[in-house]
């Protein structure tokens, strides 16, 4: 018998029947290519993200929504029974079919509803295909109600063809629309084309417009609120309790198929995924279940990449549902999605696809498109890049791997001693990195509002140059591995140690923010000076060190990760809320970020060695995957309790960071 599949994200009819808490935890599906799914426990819409196929033009970029509801009724002889609630902006719910969700669940990390009425009852589930823009939406009959004629599903198809970040003016979409028993063709003027198969049943053309979705959401965010569809067609499908019936849904000609065995099939590569050992630190089929759902969870955010000249490539999607992949974001996340779940394959992978992207020593910050430059505007990217290449060869010792990119990493530290964009370049007399250039941000504090760099952070940043030590120890390491000379990279990170000492503060608050600055010094409270003691390479005394993790913990540390500035700092904000200027404002002025969490897990397992009290910092987030996007992590979370969390419901290096500080913790060298 196969191993079940992590069920710990669940609930019952006091969360999925009260509209405010059903809506406020979301379901996040992907395929791999960047295309997703979304929606809310209650079913209603409540951001424009939300739909049953966001698919993809340029993969991972160019993401359209294409299917938005399939709203199935109930006909149980006389009695109808909607399984689909609404929001509308006149304010009304209709109809209300959350309120006969009997349970919701994650099987692994497909949505999973039981909806019950009386004696009757009906499960249904949804998913994507792995590597297709094909998304499922499935029923079965669990008991019915009566004897007589089995119940029959009356489900209405919704479209639309807009950028996922936009929201649709009515009467905009025009179609051509074509049926033939059980599979519906919906071809828009602007070249996108949707196929839907009724899988048991047939389906009609029946278009109609469905307009004035209301999306509180959005309106939360400051942006439009009002969202407009088309029905095009209804699908009616005979219930049964011996198979699976519903609709199959995708950008190419969907053949007909066994529902069942298709969903087989997804559940067989999540077993799959848990399976996986990983590398010499042992496998994770001994962690508790919340930690196997990360690694599910981790899946999401690996894709596949195409390349100029047509090659093919692999990075990171940062979060859904807005980001695409980041060089920042893809570094810091690669040890945690890929070497702590044993893909050192797709870990490689990923690596070559940013070595041939280098230039002037520097990673892009954001990955180009198709026909796009790339933007170089990150002072760090590079910096995590050489640390994710030391932790790929501590798992696999893939030498010839090393052997191949040592050029790339070499033009990185020399970009960064002689100088690069952005003003980025080694202080000969300090040997620390600086960098920035007006209204240009450079570090992951990286808001921009306009013309507003909210915390530019000029100077020399004190998490910078702990990447920038921690990456000539890791350089001089991998040197002697190669059975290189490691001497320049020795005496480098030396004279970068003794200029280190230039961060430590005389008031018991570890170490200052940025040196050197337009204005001088900045000793703001920040939790930037973690990487100091968390990265495998310290620059730092114990003594120091335990100061830093002291005062992270005293004033940052939540139970979520750790606040962007302490309170009470000029600056500090306590909640991320209003339009975008006022998040913009907040982003990193208090708000708490969940990547953190992990660093600071690490950093205290590095002073006590106390692997308990370590692996219990992380511990809420187990509580926090039945929470906003289900079974993930989000991006950020409201600076003040009850910490309520914001951002993108499923952030890539909130999950990464958590699953390799635990692999760490747990399993350490």
């Amino acid at each position: 018998m196969a191993d079940p599949l992590p069920g710990i994200v669940r609930a019952g009819r006091a969360v999925c029947g009260t509209l405010e808490q059903a809506e406020r935890r979301e379901w996040w599906l992907s395929n791999g290519r960047g295309a997703y799914a979304a929606g809310t426990i209650a079913g209603t819409l409540t951001r424009r993200y939300h739909g049953l196929l966001t698919a993809v033009t340029r993969p991972p970029l160019g993401r359209a929504l294409l299917l938005a509801k399939a709203d199935a009724t109930v006909h149980d002889g006389d009695t109808r029974i909607p399984l689909f609630a609404n929001r509308w902006t006149s304010g009304a719910v209709a109809p209300g079919g959350h309120v006969d969700i009997e349970s919701f669940r994650l099987d692994g990390r497909m949505p999973m509803w039981v909806f019950a009425r009386g004696a009757l009852r009906i499960e249904q589930r949804i998913w994507l295909e792995p590597g297709i823009d094909r998304v499922y939406v499935a029923w079965r009959l669990l008991a019915g109600s009566a004897a007589g004629p089995a119940p029959r599903l009356d489900v209405a198809l919704l479209v639309n063809c807009r950028d996922h970040h936009s929201v649709s003016a009515s009467g905009a979409l025009a179609p051509r629309l074509h049926a033939e028993r059980d599979r519906l063709g919906v071809h828009h003027p602007q070249g996108a084309v949707v196929v839907i198969r009724a899988l048991g049943g047939d389906i009609a053309v029946d278009p109609a417009r469905i307009e004035q979705f209301d999306l509180p959401a959005e309106r939360e965010r400051g942006l439009e609120d009002t969202d407009n569809h088309l029905q095009v067609g209804r699908a009616s499908l005979a219930l049964s309790a011996e198979r699976w019936i519903g609709i199959a849904a995708g950008v190419d000609d969907v053949p007909p198929l066994d529902l069942g065995e298709a969903m087989q099939r997804h559940q067989a590569r999540d077993r799959a995924l848990l399976a996986v050992p990983c590398g010499r630190r042992g496998p994770l089929h001994g962690a508790p279940d919340w930690i196997r759902q990360l690694v599910l969870a981790a899946d999401g955010f690996l894709i596949e990449r195409s390349l100029a000249g047509g090659t093919r490539g692999a990075s990171v999607i940062a979060g859904y549902p807005w980001f695409g992949d980041w060089g920042r974001d893809s570094m810091i996340a690669l040890p945690g999605l890929a070497l702590a779940c044993g893909r050192t394959d797709f870990a490689r992978r990923i690596l070559d696809t940013f070595a041939g992207l280098e230039d002037g020593g520097m990673l892009p910050n954001v990955f180009p498109g198709d026909g796009e430059k790339p933007a170089y505007n990150t002072v760090d990217a590079a910096l995590w890049y050489i640390e994710a290449w030391r932790a790929y060869v501590d798992v696999t010792s893939d030498f010839a791997g090393l052997e191949a990119v040592f050029p790339v990493l070499e033009r990185i530290v020399r970009g960064y001693r002689k100088g690069t964009r952005y003003g980025i370049r080694c202080d000969p007399d300090d040997g620390l990195v600086s960098a920035g250039e007006p209204g240009v941000q450079l570090t992951w504090m990286d808001a921009k509002a306009g013309d507003w760099v909210v915390t530019p952070r000029h100077g020399k940043p004190v998490e910078i140059n702990a990447l920038w030590y921690n990456a000539l120890v890791a350089m001089a390491g991998l040197a002697r591995r190669l059975a290189r000379d490691p001497q320049p990279y020795d005496a480098m990170a030396a004279k970068a140690k003794t200029g280190f000492r230039r961060y430590l503060r005389n008031d018991g608050h570890g170490l200052l923010d940025v040196l050197d600055g337009p204005n001088g010094d900045d000793n703001a409270i920040r939790p930037n000076q973690l990487l100091a003691v968390s990265l495998p390479a310290s620059p730092l005394q114990p003594q120091a060190q335990a100061q830093v993790v002291a005062v992270c913990g005293r004033l940052l540390l939540t139970s979520y990760g750790l606040r962007s500035l302490a309170p009470g700092q000029p600056g500090y904000r306590s909640r991320y809320l209003g339009d975008v200027l006022a998040r913009d404002g907040a982003y990193h002025q208090g708000t708490v970020w969940g990547w953190l969490l992990g660093h600071y897990a690490l950093a205290e397992y590095r002073l006590t060695g106390d692997a308990v009290l370590a692996r219990s910092r992380l511990a809420p987030i187990a509580d926090h995957l039945n929470d906003a996007g289900l079974g993930n992590v989000s991006e950020i979370f409201d600076a003040e309790a009850p910490h309520m969390p914001r951002g993108a419901p499923a952030q890539a290096w909130s999950v990464a960071c958590v699953l390799e500080a635990w692999w760490r913790i747990a399993s350490p060298p």
